[in-house]
């Protein structure tokens, strides 16, 4: 389980997350929504380590992760895939896929092996397979398209074999088709893996039909929290976020 307890950031003047406590079920599958400048990404952050927060903890699985590099929050089992996909631009997906297993595993050695190790091979055939990339093995990552650039920085937080993945607006800058495939395999990826996986999205269609539980930020804080129907007919975050249109839409269906 990873439990957020009273969390608080500042950056000068402006406070970013302000005393914001949440827990994550092992195995759960939830959203955080809120409107630009919510705290969204910078709360990513705080869990990840890529910021440290002022005040506050981040448990998982009792042990408190403030304070520790993001190369040893991995290692305690939260990956993460960011809004602007991260990828090696000049090896293919297949080596880059190869490169994250086998830097994990602290096989260093054999990064530049002609003979990979079969059980990292295995696990990067296994990657690609559930996030349908196989196909796209051998080309440059700096020449997938969008769409799969950012598969392929999703399978490189798998390589890290994350208990938990954050997913930070995984739908960013796509068509409308290409989003629901993308949701598609996000929620595949967390029905066969079993992990507890949290995501940032603006799409409220896509986030009321897969979240389990929805979480809602305003200015740093949560305003809200519940199931996809509680959220949609809470009338703060309907005020806030949703507005009356999307809210007279769902009462309609």
């Amino acid at each position: 389980m990873l439990q957020i307890e009273n969390l608080y950031k500042a950056f000068g003047g402006v406070v970013a997350i302000n005393d914001v406590s949440l827990t994550f079920p092992t195995g759960s599958l939830t959203a955080v929504i809120g409107p630009n400048g919510a705290g969204k990404t910078t709360f990513f952050n705080l869990i990840s380590g890529q910021i440290r927060p002022d005040r506050g903890r981040v448990l998982f699985e009792d042990q408190d992760l403030v304070g520790l590099s993001s190369l040893e929050i991995v290692r305690c089992g939260i990956g993460r895939a960011f809004q602007v996909a991260s990828i090696f631009p000049s090896l293919t997906l297949r080596e880059s896929l190869m490169a994250a297993v086998i830097s994990h595993r602290r096989q260093s050695a054999q990064v530049f092996s002609r003979f990979p190790l079969p059980s990292a091979e295995a696990r990067v055939d296994d990657i690609m397979g559930l996030l349908g990339l196989r196909s796209k093995a051998d080309h440059l990552s700096r020449n997938l398209s969008h769409g799969d650039q950012k598969l392929l920085d999703i399978a490189l937080a798998l390589a890290l074999e994350p208990k938990v993945l954050l997913l930070d607006e995984p739908t960013a800058g796509m068509g409308p088709e290409e989003r629901w495939q993308m949701i598609d395999k996000v929620y595949r990826l967390w029905q066969t893996e079993k992990m507890t996986l949290v995501f940032i999205e603006h799409d409220m269609d896509i986030v009321f039909k897969i979240a389990q539980s929805i979480h809602v930020l305003k200015y740093g804080t949560v305003l809200a929290q519940g199931t996809p129907d509680e959220i949609r007919r809470n009338q703060d975050v309907i005020d806030a976020y949703l507005g009356t249109d999307h809210f007279a839409a769902e009462v309609r269906v």
